[in-house]
């Protein structure tokens, strides 16, 4: 058996060692290993990967391919989960899959579309999709994700950012399809993002027992698993730098703006210069037409500035970063009114988010202790920044609530080197198992098949 090959059964853990020694000598040891019944992949280093997850199968009676997912929340954001492995190789391939999973359209645009097909459910904050594949660093495993961001009204598929609230129902995730096997001496793993190379550590929270601790955040009602999510060397996601136009503030049209880039490139406002308060509610700021006029110019003017590139590492042209449903993210702000040091209303940028997204969350805390951006002048209570370095919370007050951010700093000359920064999420599964792909193309139908026929143990 060659590195790459999977054993295909129904749910156990195996001894690597046993299992290896059993796949030496095949057929003699297949039925054995079949037994143990998972999807069990042996890696290019001979590590093994096992997932509980069954590969896409095509349905006996209606012929239709179905595929694998995890529909799940992520802080106060919700989309899908995929076992990368199981999906197509083409990207042309990959953004058809998403189109029939999330209901948008397959071509160009159309207004109004509820979604009724998929699982999406409207806003860009429930139109997220994750690949994630597995991967071994210094002897343990570690997650590798690629976030897909949809949109309701049009085909075209984000492949420039991460999303915060999301990947914290990676640990769970990788939990529940036994990826990884979380437990009172070590309950964290490591994610690595392909979109941005970001690296973060998500900490599922237990007790003295083992047990996953339920916790409540803002915008999401109820309790559920908490998961800690710590982002490393955040800085310069996108751009490289954490004040992309090499500025604190800049002038736009006669409003002053900072441009920063910590887990995601923003676009900070001072509301009042929009005559705002960062208190109204989302449905009324969208229903001002000449608010939303200008924020519009004012992202789209500075997302220009800030030289955001294409996944090519070209620039985005105007009409590019017009379009875009996630980079620049923008925001006003204002004082804050419930104990917080800053309040919010934030833009993903198209729409305005109900509570607060975790990466423009993150942004926002950093921005809050960079001297002379608009966020710093607007935050109050925060203390100074000294050259040993300390962690910061910083309470944002949003629609929701309050989102509180650890932000690690220390001062560097003029400068501020921001090595980590932390949010608390709570993830759920909502639902897993198969969806039929009703229309796919024969492409898609033969790309999937050759992976479930690699998947298969007719293959060994």
């Amino acid at each position: 058996m060659l590195p790459g090959t999977y054993l295909k059964g129904v749910g156990a853990r195996f001894d690597p060692a046993y299992l290896y020694s059993q796949m030496v000598d095949m057929p003699t040891g297949r039925a054995e290993a079949l037994e143990c019944g998972a999807a069990v992949r042996i890696n290019s280093d001979w590590n093994v990967t096992v997932t509980l997850l069954a590969p896409p199968t095509c349905h006996p009676s209606t012929g239709l391919v179905e595929f694998p997912v995890h529909h799940m929340r992520g802080g106060t954001s919700t989309g899908v989960v995929i076992w990368a492995p199981y999906a197509p190789d083409d990207e042309a391939l990959r953004e058809e899959l998403l189109r029939h999973l999330m209901g948008v359209p397959f071509t160009g645009v159309l207004r109004g579309n509820k979604q009724t097909t998929g699982l999406g459910r409207g806003p860009a904050t429930s139109n997220k999709v994750f690949f994630v594949d597995l991967e071994t660093v210094d002897g343990r495993p570690r997650l590798v994700s690629t976030l897909a961001q949809l949109a309701a009204t049009h085909s075209g598929v984000d492949w420039s950012v991460n999303c915060g609230n999301m990947s914290s129902a990676l640990p769970l995730w990788a939990l529940d399809c036994g990826l990884v096997d979380f437990d009172r001496s070590h309950n964290e793993i490591e994610i690595r993002n392909t979109n941005t190379g970001v690296i973060s550590t998500g900490r599922m929270l237990r007790d003295a027992g083992g047990a996953l601790v339920p916790t409540e955040i803002p915008g999401v009602y109820g309790q559920f698993p908490g998961v800690d999510l710590f982002l490393q060397r955040p800085v310069g996601s996108k751009t490289g730098k954490l004040l992309p136009t090499g500025h604190a503030v800049d002038l736009i049209d006669g409003i002053r703006v900072s441009c920063v880039d910590v887990a995601v490139p923003m676009v900070i406002i001072n509301a009042a210069d929009l005559g705002k308060t960062a208190h109204e509610s989302i449905e009324a700021l969208e229903s001002d037409p000449e608010f939303i006029s200008k924020l519009r110019r004012t992202w789209i003017q500075a997302g220009l500035r800030m030289k955001l590139r294409r996944r090519d590492a070209s620039l985005m042209s105007e009409s590019e970063i017009a379009a875009s449903e996630t980079i620049p993210k923008v925001c006003i702000v204002g004082a804050p009114q419930n104990g917080g040091a800053i309040s919010v209303r934030y833009f993903t940028p198209q729409t305005g988010h109900a509570s607060m997204a975790v990466s423009g969350g993150c942004c926002l805390a950093a921005a809050c202790l960079i001297d002379g951006t608009v966020a710093s002048e607007v935050a109050t209570g925060l203390p100074d920044v000294s050259q040993t370095g300390q962690d910061v919370v910083i309470g944002i007050e949003n629609p929701a609530g309050m989102l509180e951010a650890t932000v690690s700093a220390r001062r560097l000359g003029d400068g501020l080197d921001i090595p980590r920064v932390a949010y608390r999420r709570s993830a759920q599964v909502l639902l897993k198992g198969n969806v039929p792909l009703y229309n796919a193309s024969d492409a898609l139908k033969a790309a999937i098949k050759t992976n479930a026929e690699r998947l298969s143990p007719a293959m060994l």
